[in-house]
C-alpha cells in the first residue's frame, strides 16, 4: 500500500485473512452468503476447508461460531453490519458477548456507503447497539491499512471483537508498521482552537479539513479514534480542559456512536462544547454516496466549515 492510494477496507480485510490463516491454523472464517461482497471468499480460496458458508443465516452463524470457539478455534464471522448487529444481535449478546466467547465479528458495509441499496442495508446504528454490550471491544479503522492491522490486533485479543469495514475506496493515511492501542488514540494533527475527533473513513476526510483550517488560520487539533470501545479518556479530556470546543465527525449516527461516548465522557470528566457530525435520528436514502455526505457536512468542506464556526465562537467567549 501506497500513502494516499485509494483501497476498499474489505480489500485489505480479506488479503488480512488470507495472511492470519497461514500464521494460524485453529482460525476459521463463517460468512453469511456475502463471501464476494465483504472478501472473506478470499479466505474461502486458500482455505477451504477452514471456510463454512451458512447462508443467509446470520443468527446461525453465531451460534456455529460461539460453539466452535469452546473446542479451541478462532472464528471469524462475516456479513453486512446492518444484519450482524440487528438480525444476530440477539445471538451476539447471549452466545458471544455474555461467554466472552473468543469469536471476532466483521461488521461490513459500515455506516452510509453500500452501493445504493439504500435504508435496508445501510448501518448507522451498529456502534450504538455493539457498545451497550458488556465485554465487547469495538474497532472503526481509518484507512485500509489500519483495517488490517485491527484484524491482526483482533486475534491476539482473547474474547469478543467487533470490527467495522466499509465497502468504498479510503486514501491510505498510515504508513508501513502503523501499530493499533487498544482505547488510545491517534493525533494527526496538532493545534489549539478547536478539536476534531473522529473515526472510521471520516478521519481521511477530518485530516484534509485540519489542513485547510490550518491554511485558514484555525489550528486543529485531530485525534482519531481507532477503537470506540475501549475510548480514549485521557484523550477527549485533555482536548476538553485544553482547547474547550470539540467536533466529532463519523459515518455513524449522532446517537451512540463515537459523538455519543465523547459526550459522555465530557459530561462526566470536563465539559465543554461539543459538536456532533454524523448522521440525525434518520434512516437514509438511496442514491449517491457523496451527495448523502455532503447534506449532512460529512464532506471535507462540511467539517471545515462546522469546526471553524466553533473555532471562532470560542475565540469570542475568551
Amino acid at each position: 500500500m501506497e500513502l494516499g492510494e485509494e483501497i476498499a477496507q474489505r480489500t485489505a480485510f480479506g488479503q488480512a485473512l488470507v495472511e492470519l490463516g497461514a500464521e494460524k491454523p485453529n482460525m476459521l472464517v463463517l460468512d453469511a452468503d456475502v463471501g464476494p461482497s465483504t472478501q472473506t471468499h478470499l479466505f474461502g480460496r486458500a482455505y477451504p476447508d477452514r471456510f463454512i458458508e451458512v447462508g443467509i443465516a446470520e443468527q446461525n452463524m453465531v451460534g456455529i461460531a460461539a460453539g466452535l470457539s469452546t473446542l479451541g478455534f478462532v472464528p471469524w464471522i462475516s456479513t453486512f453490519a446492518v444484519f450482524m448487529t440487528k438480525r444476530a444481535g440477539d445471538q451476539i449478546r447471549n452466545s458471544i458477548a455474555h461467554p466472552k466467547a473468543n469469536v471476532k465479528i466483521n461488521g461490513a458495509y459500515g455506516g452510509l456507503p453500500t452501493g445504493r441499496a439504500g435504508a435496508t442495508h445501510s448501518a448507522i446504528e451498529d456502534l450504538a447497539v455493539m457498545r451497550a454490550m458488556p465485554n465487547m471491544i469495538i474497532m472503526d479503522p481509518a484507512d485500509p491499512r489500519e483495517a488490517a492491522v485491527c484484524a491482526r490486533l483482533a486475534m491476539e485479543i482473547e474474547g469478543p471483537v467487533y470490527l467495522r469495514t466499509v465497502r468504498c475506496p479510503v486514501p491510505v493515511i498510515f504508513p508501513e508498521h502503523h501499530k493499533v492501542e487498544i482505547g488510545k488514540a491517534v493525533k494527526l494533527h496538532e493545534g489549539k482552537d478547536v478539536a476534531i475527533i473522529s473515526s472510521g473513513m471520516m478521519t481521511p476526510r477530518a485530516l484534509k479539513a485540519a489542513e485547510i483550517l490550518e491554511g485558514q488560520g484555525v489550528s486543529a487539533r485531530l485525534l482519531h479514534m481507532p477503537t470506540i470501545k475501549p475510548i480514549d479518556i485521557e484523550a477527549i479530556c485533555d482536548a476538553a480542559e485544553s482547547i474547550g470546543a470539540i467536533v466529532t465527525v463519523e459515518n455513524h449516527s449522532i446517537i451512540g456512536g463515537l459523538g455519543g461516548a465523547v459526550c459522555e465522557v465530557v459530561a462526566e470528566y470536563a465539559p465543554c462544547r461539543v459538536k456532533r457530525l454524523g448522521f440525525p435520528d434518520v434512516f437514509l436514502e438511496s442514491g449517491d454516496d457523496e451527495v448523502l455526505f455532503s447534506r449532512y457536512s460529512l464532506d471535507i468542506a462540511g467539517i471545515v466549515s462546522v469546526a471553524k464556526a466553533l473555532a471562532e465562537g470560542g475565540k469570542k467567549n475568551k
